[in-house]
């Protein structure tokens, strides 16, 4: 026999009533104990940050979260749930810079790594209360009393041996790696977050003349980044398209991609006389090796202490024949291409830029952020006679989408996992796994898979 329902019910109050029950009555607790000679089927929560208000989609991902392991449950499991706090990441330590009027890690470092870590710990629970509140109103049950903590000692302890245990199986090494960087945070930012950050600049570019060693010749070159000039070590041509090298109207000597010789020496021409005339024509491979005098006397000196050959013509697919030249200058430290390039010619590594974004010794800029250099290399480009032109354009650039700051493509040591050794047994553990909808395991994270990179 069943007492009627109201058609009037108060379903927030109902909801009140419920998770009052269950919280005075330990249900939660008793579904553990009671089938604790149940297969364990364990769950750690993935730990949000408390420093930030719970929105919609949590609402989401916690129903998604308490689903799994109440059916695990109801199926005879034993279900133990570990709720987590992550109290990491930069969006803590911003929060606490600006309370304290701080800017940057110097002013951090002044004010004191202690007093500021211990402020990060009591920024990092401000919205505690408001998270359990939301969590136990949606029906989440985890253990929220004795919950794992990212800043204790034995997390971080854990992760320590975690890499012990790569470490050991020869899957942890050294090197460099070309990531977006924000000179003002001091991180490299994932993809996603690079998406973030997108606006619209114009800029000056740089079409330069590097003298081609033995000849009365230039090779015409062009790069959207002026300031990474002083670390360059090489040029790149497309191997397969055609180059040529041509007198032109102003003079000089050039070679270039024929596919794009009007595009850039059309205005030399007048109503006299044609902007150039062809005198021979090449494949881009045929020019590889061939060398040209360095822009700047202070480089060759840091590539000679590496016992390294650079300045001279390299090739690679790459090279497109959309804008510039067909010709692109190389700087292994600042791009993911031109570092491709720098390991495929063993060219040397010269990264004449600190982590604060900034020009470093023994270039005259030393001190002056990246950006505000670009000004002062085409001055020093144009009283050498080795700037042809330094176009406006207008693109989208990355900005730290904490900071807004403007990014950087750097060069920074770093420690890698090698993934690409366990790739087969990522992807086989994978196809074990029942995905729904099956298309995120067959394609979105299948596909991640199969391009894993260490």
């Amino acid at each position: 026999m069943y007492d009627p329902i109201s058609p009037n019910v108060n379903f927030v109050e109902q909801e009140k009533k419920i998770e009052e029950f269950w919280r005075e009555h330990k249900i939660f607790e008793k579904s553990i104990e009671d089938r604790k000679d149940g297969t364990p089927y364990v769950f750690y929560d993935g730990p949000p940050t408390a420093n930030g208000k719970p929105h919609i989609g949590h609402v989401l991902t916690r129903v998604i979260k308490d689903m799994i392991p109440r059916y695990r449950t109801m199926k005879g499991c034993m279900v133990p749930r570990k709720a987590g706090w992550d109290t990491h990441g930069l969006p803590v330590e911003l929060e606490v810079e600006k309370m304290l009027g701080l800017d940057g890690k110097e002013q951090i470092e002044e004010y004191g790594l202690e007093p500021f870590i211990g402020h990060c710990k009591e920024s990092v629970w401000k919205y505690k209360g408001m998270w359990e509140d939301f969590s136990r109103t949606v029906g989440f049950w985890a253990d929220m009393d004795d919950p794992y903590v990212t800043y204790h000692n034995e997390f971080i302890e854990s992760e320590w041996w975690a890499l012990k245990q790569i470490y050991e199986k020869n899957l942890l090494y050294k090197g460099f790696k070309i990531v977006p960087y924000c000179p003002r945070c001091g991180t490299p930012l994932s993809s996603h977050e690079v998406a973030q950050g997108y606006k619209t600049v114009k800029e000056r570019s740089a079409v330069v003349r590097f003298k081609v060693v033995g000849e009365d010749a230039y090779f015409l070159a062009w790069t959207t980044t002026p300031w990474t000039l002083p670390s360059n070590v090489a040029l790149c041509v497309n191997p397969v398209d055609v180059y040529v090298k041509v007198k032109a109207a102003d003079g000089f000597t050039y070679y270039m991609a024929e596919a794009l010789l009007d595009k850039v020496l059309g205005k030399l021409a007048t109503e006299d006389a044609p902007a150039y005339e062809i005198l021979e024509s090449y494949k881009g491979i045929d020019l590889e090796g061939k060398e040209y005098e360095p822009l700047f006397s202070y480089v060759k000196p840091i590539c000679d202490k590496q016992n390294k050959k650079g300045f001279f013509i390299t090739a690679d697919n790459y090279v497109t024949m959309t804008d510039g030249t067909g010709i692109v200058h190389i700087a292994p430290a600042f791009g993911e291409d031109d570092a491709k390039v720098g390991r495929k010619y063993d060219l040397p590594f010269v990264q004449l830029v600190d982590g604060k974004g900034e020009m470093a010794e023994p270039t005259p800029y030393a001190g002056t952020f990246v950006k505000d250099a670009d000004k002062l290399v085409l001055i020093d480009l144009e009283k050498a006679g080795l700037l042809f032109d330094a176009p406006k354009f207008e693109h989208e650039y990355p900005h730290c989408w904490r900071c807004n700051t403007p990014l950087i493509y750097y060069a920074r040591e770093s420690w890698f996992i090698k993934m690409t050794e366990v790739k087969d047994d990522l992807i086989r553990n994978n196809n074990t796994i029942n995905w729904i909808p099956e298309s995120i395991g067959k394609g979105r994270f299948g596909d991640w898979l199969q391009n894993v990179q260490d």
